[in-house]
């Protein structure tokens, strides 16, 4: 049985996502708020975020819902992206929390996720729209990260240059 095909089912995966994405934005609203923001929790929220996309995204392609490459798009980015995190925060002694287009390009994954779930037509603009700007923002936010990540690296070689 497809349970993705189940309309039900669809509605309980579709309100899940929201959730996540509700408690994502007060977890992170909170934290800045009270200045509970800590290095496990510049790690263990991004990773959050991206095992459950992750997840979402392999029953989305296992179902037939996503193509190949979107799925392998998302899921290298984020391989790409937690380990070179893991490796440019033990080379300058600090967690570099997520960036603003890493957040937008979650949003945008997490809105196309959610219209596949509500069924709407892969022919409408909308699907187009935001699965388009989602691939777009996929590659942008890598590059990003690829960029921002250099420059920390190069500000940390600087400072030791500098230390007599």
């Amino acid at each position: 049985m497809d349970y993705l095909g189940v309309y039900e089912y669809r509605l309980i995966i579709f309100g899940m996502c929201i959730l996540a994405m509700i408690t994502d934005v007060l977890d992170g609203y909170l934290a800045r708020k009270f200045n509970h923001i800590t290095d496990m929790g510049k790690i263990i929220d991004p990773l959050a975020d991206k095992v459950l996309i992750a997840v979402i995204i392999l029953k989305l392609y296992l179902a037939n819902e996503i193509p190949e490459y979107y799925f392998w798009m998302i899921i290298l980015r984020d391989v790409i992206i937690f380990t070179g995190g893991v490796i440019i925060s033990n080379k300058i002694g600090r967690v570099l929390p997520s960036n603003m287009l890493g957040k937008i390009t979650v949003t945008s994954i997490g809105f196309f996720i959610l219209i596949i779930l509500l069924q709407v037509d892969k022919t409408n603009l909308i699907y187009l729209g935001i699965y388009y700007l989602s691939i777009v923002l996929i590659i942008s936010s890598l590059i990003g990260y690829a960029i921002r990540s250099t420059e920390f690296l190069k500000q940390k070689e600087n400072e030791s240059i500098q230390k007599p």
